[in-house]
């Protein structure tokens, strides 16, 4: 019954949220995306929904291979509660509603888009990829001297964890983890910090960053037949849609994406399990890019809006699971760590953009996709309202993921022998 009621709250409050921005335009401004990772952790943190306990928490973290007979053992011994079972089994619904919600949303967001637009950035990207790069490895490594006095022990350990977290995503932090040999609490503690400082960095960039950095870097050039030109970025409307001569084309790219969705899942299988997300994510991009090249596909009405519901599900759902009061006041330093490593790589990229004169969307979403992963470039290009930085924000943080173990390991040996 509680996953049943979790299950309808995840779908109905996107569409609410949907339709109140449709009909209000201050909560318009203030974006459908930010309301809804408010919602979440409102929800997430006043009881209603269960959350892992410590014990479960760090069980599940040290025996990643873990079945659910192996948590169902431990509740038969009386090892964990019914409770802890019901989070463990919420905690399964989370993971696969944010896991099927972005692989259904990237191709959806990516039919519409113009492809052959994107050939006029490859300069820039690339010259926004390498300062990305420069920029998160430097202040990481600034960061390292700093706090490695008076900061966390393994200090260069944490190091190499947030340059793999911040060049990839989380599975490059898990297996950081495990290459660098780094203890439960110490993991657990960094990835929660992460989580609510990369709401707190979401916030910003979605409501008041382009304004900002527009102040400072070049504006995204207006490039001609732009896909913002040809399709409506109202993405909270979803009027018109249940007519026939929209709805039947919709479905179909729908279907569409569940196949290059299953298609991705099945190609990853033959991975190892650290690069099973960068196999399903590359593929399912891919696949995705080739299908807009074709007329009948990216001239289907609603598809992008669709995109952007699935995406306002996964906001609901990450940001329900950040837990306020399990990080206030326990370890500063790496606060404070974590803290500088964000917002000083972002710093630090605007200034040699200015420099190298990187546009204010490009700098923002290179800098999105490897904070935060490529899950959420969609979620900032929606924001943005402007599509033709999805796919070099995906392309960028596809090789951070490739790179993040790599790099990440290499800083935090190089560290250690300073340390």
């Amino acid at each position: 019954m509680v996953i049943a009621a979790l299950v309808l709250f995840y779908i109905l409050t996107p569409m609410l949220i949907m339709h109140l921005c449709h009909r209000y335009p201050l909560l318009n401004k203030v974006g459908a995306v930010i309301i809804a990772y408010i919602i979440g952790i409102i929800v997430g943190n006043i009881g209603l929904i269960p959350n892992l306990s410590p014990f479960l928490n760090n069980y599940i973290l040290t025996n990643p291979s873990a079945t659910d007979s192996d948590i169902e053992t431990l509740a038969l011994n009386g090892i964990i509660n019914s409770r802890d079972l019901l989070a463990y089994n919420i905690y399964k619904l989370r993971d696969l509603l944010s896991s099927v919600t972005i692989l259904l949303a990237i191709p959806l967001l990516l039919f519409s888009a113009n492809i052959k637009q994107w050939k006029k950035l490859a300069g820039k990207t690339l010259t926004a990829l390498l300062i990305a790069f420069v920029s998160i490895i430097s202040v990481v490594v600034i960061g390292f001297f700093i706090f490695r006095e008076n900061g966390p022990n393994d200090l260069w350990k944490i190091s190499g964890m947030l340059i793999g977290v911040y060049t990839g995503g989380t599975p490059n932090l898990a297996s950081l983890k495990m290459m660098l040999n780094i203890d439960a609490n110490t993991y657990i503690l960094t990835h929660t910090y992460d989580l609510v400082i990369g709401i707190l960095y979401l916030a910003f960039v979605i409501t008041i960053g382009q304004k900002v950095f527009n102040k400072i870097l070049p504006k995204f050039p207006n490039l001609s037949s732009s896909p913002v030109d040809d399709v409506s970025f109202n993405y909270n409307s979803f009027e018109g849609v249940f007519k026939r001569n929209k709805l039947i084309p919709l479905l179909k790219t729908f279907g569409l994406a569940v196949a290059i969705f299953a298609v991705g899942g099945i190609l990853s299988m033959v991975l190892p399990p650290d690069k099973m997300m960068i196999g399903v994510i590359l593929t399912v991009t891919t696949l995705s890019i080739l299908a807009s090249l074709i007329p009948s596909i990216n001239k289907v009405e609603k598809t992008f809006e669709t995109g952007m519901f699935l995406i306002l599900i996964f906001s609901l759902v990450v940001s329900s699971m950040a837990s306020i009061d399990s990080f206030v006041g326990i370890a500063p330093k790496l606060l404070s760590y974590i803290t500088l490593a964000v917002f000083g790589s972002l710093f630090l990229q605007v200034v040699l953009g200015k420099i190298f004169k990187v546009d204010a969307d490009t700098t923002i979403i290179t800098s999105v996709a490897f904070i935060c992963s490529p899950p959420f470039v969609p979620v900032v290009a929606g924001a943005l309202k402007n599509k033709n930085i999805i796919i070099t924000g995906i392309t960028i943080g596809i090789i951070g993921y490739a790179v993040g173990n790599y790099l990440g390991f290499i800083v935090a040996e190089v560290l250690s022998k300073l340390g």
